[in-house]
């Protein structure tokens, strides 16, 4: 779910140079306050026994 989250992150946000620290931490506080206040949902579509598929040489 992380690396979905940090996948959006980079194309919603992360798209353009930022100049120094503090501007991106000002630029990700408000993607994710805005993420947060639209509750943005993950439409998960990989099932459990799609998972055991894929796993099971695991």
């Amino acid at each position: 779910m992380t690396e979905i989250e940090l996948n959006i992150l980079s194309r919603q946000c992360l798209d353009q140079r930022i100049s120094d620290q503090d501007t991106l931490k000002v630029a990700v506080a408000a993607w994710e306050n805005d993420r947060n206040q639209v509750e943005a949902k993950m439409d998960w579509q990989f099932t459990t026994e799609d998972a055991r598929v894929k796993l099971k040489k695991l």
